[in-house]
């Protein structure tokens, strides 16, 4: 598992960002203070607290730097 911060302070950021993720087989969390919530759900995205960064739990062994390769424009 590898863990990235993330920031997603726009409508539009939240909707590519699960565009993009889906495409991938592997679980990812986002972490909230307390609340960790599946990444690839829109409505638990805007349950979250936007205004912070947050972190992202990547749960994979093979194919992160791919992962992190399509998630730069998020990553802080």
């Amino acid at each position: 598992m590898k863990t990235v911060k993330i920031s997603l302070n726009s409508i539009d950021k939240v909707k590519s960002f699960v565009n993009e993720i889906t495409k991938f087989d592997y679980d990812f969390d986002l972490v909230s203070g307390r609340y960790v919530i599946d990444a690839k759900s829109i409505m638990g995205i805007f349950s979250l607290d936007l205004s912070k960064p947050i972190d992202l739990n990547i749960h994979a062994e093979d194919g992160v730097d791919e992962v992190i390769n399509v998630l730069k424009p998020y990553m802080i």
